[in-house]
């Protein structure tokens, strides 16, 4: 991994999001870690009420009910598993810091948040007869990975490609993420109604990120220091 972080600065607000994540998840009925919520029955109720607290329920929030109107932003902190969890920080860890020295403490907060929230609201639009929860930060890091697309696409990519066995490769950026976009965009074409991964979330956060980077930042100055490579993780 680069040292870049000497000459930028720690990058906290990717750092502060990866720990209110993780602090939600290990907080709530999910973890398995909180005894208060009980064992059983008793868990799986307070786990579903946890869901729908939280989490975006797009029946709701196309008709406009006030608390659902927060859900967007707070289903972001919120995850459904560990692995659910630890892909989504590990993709923040990975792709945020860089983004965020390049846009900026305050502006990628904002990106980040506004990026989220659109996509969840999105995918809640293309389903709104539906009762089933959404929850995760996948829209918002989706964002992220496409304004690093736009700003950063010749960075230098380690990435574990289970087809390749796993073996630590690497690429320029837009290499890598052209080829997660087209792999959500198939997953998107093929998924069955019902619970399970919000592709057409992913695919509008990336969207989104994209031409917001190229709007809102393609013109900054460019990082001063020249960066190797950075880290990926493995491809869904």
């Amino acid at each position: 991994m680069i040292n870049w972080r000497a000459a930028a600065g720690a990058p906290v607000v990717t750092y502060g999001l990866i720990g209110l994540c993780a602090l939600a998840f290990l907080t709530s009925p999910l973890s398995g870690f909180n005894a208060a919520y009980g064992t059983g029955d008793a868990l799986l109720a307070a786990q579903s009420a946890y869901f729908e607290r939280w989490g975006v329920i797009p029946d709701e929030l196309m008709r406009g009910d006030s608390h659902a109107l927060l859900t967007p932003l707070t289903a972001l902190f919120v995850h459904g598993s560990w692995l659910h969890l630890l892909g989504n920080l590990l993709f923040l860890y990975v792709f945020g810091a860089m983004a965020e020295e390049r846009m900026g403490r305050v502006r990628f907060t904002l990106f980040y948040l506004v990026c989220g929230y659109l996509a969840l609201l999105a995918y809640a639009a293309a389903n709104a007869d539906s009762d089933q929860t959404l929850v995760g930060a996948s829209g918002a890091i989706s964002g992220v990975l496409g304004a690093f697309l736009c700003l950063l696409p010749s960075a230098r990519v380690t990435s574990l490609f289970p087809f390749l066995f796993f073996l630590p490769l690497r690429f320029p950026a837009w290499i890598v993420l052209i080829f997660w976009f087209a792999l959500q965009w198939l997953a998107a074409h093929n998924a069955k109604p019902g619970p399970g991964v919000a592709y057409l979330a992913h695919l509008v956060g990336f969207a989104l990120g994209f031409v917001a980077a190229w709007v809102l930042f393609r013109r900054t100055a460019r990082v001063k220091f020249r960066s190797a490579a950075t880290e990926g993780e493995r491809q869904p």
